[in-house]
């Protein structure tokens, strides 16, 4: 069963980009919040929000905190995700006969 924690973290675009700037490697809290214009702290809060929902992990290495994506968590989001695919497939494919269709219409005038 997947955490609404998960949800609520990916909720916000904050912090969707600071995973997909983490997606590149580990980087410091100083190096994530020049990326934003928010402060530091603003910055600092939305890191704990993807720790809590365990996306992250922080390494304190000496005064820094490195911050390193664990995507594991995605996985189940991915696999709660993958049964709605068929349903939006299926619209397309209906959608896309619906075009066809049209398409005959128009070149039969």
């Amino acid at each position: 069963m997947l955490d609404d924690r998960l949800f609520t973290a990916m909720a916000n675009p904050v912090r969707r980009r600071l995973l997909e700037l983490l997606r590149d490697g580990s980087r410091t809290a100083g190096a994530l919040a020049a990326q934003f214009d928010l402060s530091r702290p603003a910055v600092s809060e939305h890191l704990q929000v993807l720790r809590r929902a365990e996306l992250v992990r922080e390494e304190v290495r000496g005064r820094e905190r490195h911050y390193h994506l664990t995507a594991e968590p995605l996985a189940a989001v991915s696999d709660w995700l993958h049964p709605f695919e068929r349903f939006w497939r299926d619209r397309m494919r209906t959608l896309s006969q619906i075009m066809e269709e049209d398409d005959e219409r128009d070149d039969s005038r």
